[in-house]
């Protein structure tokens, strides 16, 4: 299951406007800790439908985003929950259940 990409003219809407907490993944096709990370959130995703949705930005092709939200490195996860940020988290290294941990931590 590939996750539905946002872009920067598209965050504010999908993201900041969503009804459900969003999470982001700031990636780039180039990253290899993106590359690593990537199918863990896909799983993710299956686990927590209805409840977050997960998206990517590629912050390549989108670089007002991750200005804005003062990405410095990738990937970068951040959560948001009626546009606002509630957490964050960097690094390819995080296994499924870390990242659900995280997940859970952060919205309760």
């Amino acid at each position: 299951m590939a996750l539905h990409s946002v872009s920067d003219s598209t965050f504010e809407k999908e993201v900041l406007g969503s009804s459900t907490p969003v999470l982001v993944d700031f990636w780039a096709s180039w990253c290899g800790p993106c590359q690593y990370i990537a199918p863990k959130l896909e799983d993710l995703a299956k686990d927590v439908v209805g409840k977050v949705n997960i998206v990517k930005l590629d912050v390549d092709d989108n670089p007002e985003t991750p200005t804005i939200y003062q990405v410095r490195g990738i990937p970068t996860l951040i959560l948001y929950k009626d546009g606002k940020v509630i957490g964050s988290i960097s690094g390819g290294h995080h296994t499924k259940s870390a990242l659900a941990d995280w997940l859970t931590e952060q919205l309760a």
